[in-house]
């Protein structure tokens, strides 16, 4: 049978790529997740791997041709059907075969790293819920991997007994890399468990080869490739792995290292715990940091008095949450409060690309979320075409799931807005940061009783501070002003949501 190989996903706003190299000739036999081809985009280099075994056919699409997401690349004849004398090797020779067992005989299957999502090339091996020689059903979970931006849990190939992990607790590895192996069948047998081994170096080292680009670029340059930390697959150095190690550093310099702690007494010192930041809270750090290094950010203040919204949510809560079976918060106010000030000030819901302003005629409300192992932004799409129990739903079961960990990438990925409620956790005032490249992001706060000075007469109302962190770059303060007070006043009068005033 013929496999279409394609262009995969290029990211974000990428839409079309140049093929850069082709490693496999029409002819040869090629290993599921063999690299065929390299992709090189405006942004990133993306490696195109065997979607199958088997002959690699016809390529379509030559070396320098530009081609769009989802063109056609190649064809492949896949394993069993491209004749006697070309069926390519298995992906592991040790593989269980597609039949099943024997009686009385166990297969080898080996445990591999699973799909980790667009642009994420690698993952650390957070925990281990199974030890050698500990038996398994089918789908049990044996580990955690935690990516830079979400957690994936590694389920089991198949029924059978944990006979090796490669891969130990902490070890970094790669996408479609080898994290243990399994004895599945009738003959499994639990072996002596066994120390996790230290992660083991990809085999075949010596034959993995770097992307052309990246040789030819380090060749330009006089960059020795061990200075070079590669982020392909089995540590291939790519194109823009060069292109960072040279802003990090100068050609042939060491690269920079964090400046020195300060002197500890050494019993403090002794007292100290050192933990090793997750990706997650590795990424956190990176892209709060770009945000102030790159956007022009400023925060305007506002206050809302929350009496109409809680005297409405108070009226309807039980019968709303009887029809729709979720409960009605504050967020889904908020939401369509945002949604209708976007469409007042629209600059507020765009973006920066290079020297043009894209403006999107749509709402992607990101809504901040605090999980165990950090802030995470679930996306509400089209937010703006949602009833105030569709948001509550979305909410709901993002949040749910940021908790869980079982976020996908592409539930965080396209916001154009977002919102965060630090007053969940008691905040009364703050600036919140930048959600890149978003250009605006509203912070709220904890509803507080305060006396109040309404018609002459101090009385006591409910009262919450409204934050709107935005870009300075693309929005000027009296849109930013705008629209809080639009927020403010949908949010003091509930009707004007309705009315669309």
């Amino acid at each position: 049978m013929s496999v279409e190989v394609r262009v995969p996903t290029l990211g974000e706003s990428v839409t079309e790529a140049t093929v850069a190299t082709w490693f496999k000739k029409p002819g040869d036999t090629v290993a599921v997740d063999e690299m065929l081809c390299e992709l090189e985009t405006d942004k990133v280099t993306v490696e195109v791997p065997s979607p199958a075994a088997g002959v690699l056919g016809e390529i379509v699409a030559a070396e320098g041709e530009t081609v769009g997401v989802d063109a056609l690349l190649a064809t492949l004849n896949e394993e069993g059907n491209a004749g006697p004398e070309e069926v390519a090797p298995r992906h592991h020779s040790e593989m269980m075969e597609d039949k099943p067992a024997a009686a009385g005989a166990a297969a080898t299957v080996d445990v591999m790293v699973p799909t980790l999502g667009e642009s994420v090339t690698e993952a650390t091996v957070a925990t281990w819920f199974k030890a050698v020689g500990d038996s398994v059903a089918a789908d049990e979970m044996l580990c955690e991997l935690e990516t830079d931006k979400v957690s994936v849990e590694v389920p089991a190939p198949a029924a059978g007994v944990l006979t090796a992990i490669l891969a130990a607790e902490g070890a970094t590895v790669a996408a479609g890399g080898k994290l243990a192996e399994m004895s599945a069948g009738a003959g499994a047998v639990a072996a002596a468990p066994a120390p996790a081994a230290a992660p083991a170096a990809p085999a075949g080292d010596k034959d993995i080869e770097n992307a052309p680009s990246a040789n030819k670029l380090m060749a330009e340059k006089g960059i020795n490739p061990a200075s070079v930390s590669g982020t392909g697959k089995d540590g291939r150095i790519m194109k823009e792995d060069v292109l960072k190690a040279m802003t990090s550093a100068p050609a042939g310099t060491p690269a920079p290292v964090a400046a020195p702690r300060a002197p500890v007494a050494a019993d403090d010192a002794a007292r100290e715990e050192r933990v090793k930041m997750t990706k997650l809270r590795q990424t956190i750090a990176k892209r709060l940091k770009e945000s102030q290094n790159t956007a022009a950010m400023l925060t305007t203040y506002n206050e809302v008095d929350m009496t109409e919204v809680m005297a409405l949510r108070n009226q309807y809560k039980d019968q709303f949450e009887k029809k729709h079976g979720v409960r009605l918060g504050f967020m889904s106010f908020f939401t369509k409060a945002c949604v209708h000030a976007l469409k007042e000030v629209p600059e507020v819901n765009a973006e920066i690309d290079g020297t043009d302003i894209v403006y999107k005629n749509y709402v992607h409300m990101g809504v901040a979320a605090g999980t165990p192992q950090g802030l995470v932004v679930p996306v509400i799409r089209d937010a703006d075409s949602m009833s105030f129990a569709e948001i509550e739903k979305a909410i709901a079961e993002k949040g749910r799931r940021a908790r869980d960990g079982k976020l996908s990438m592409a539930e965080m990925q396209g916001g154009t807005f977002t919102i965060s409620n630090g007053g969940v956790y008691g905040s009364l005032m703050s600036s919140p940061i930048l959600n890149p490249p978003q250009s605006g992001i509203l912070g709220m706060h904890k509803i507080q009783d305060r006396p109040m000075a309404i018609n002459g007469q101090v009385v006591i109302r409910p009262m919450m501070y409204l934050a709107l962190s935005y870009d300075h770059r693309i929005v000027d303060g009296k849109g930013a002003v705008t629209f809080l007070v639009r927020v403010k006043e949908a949010l003091e009068d509930p009707r004007r949501l309705l009315m669309d005033l």
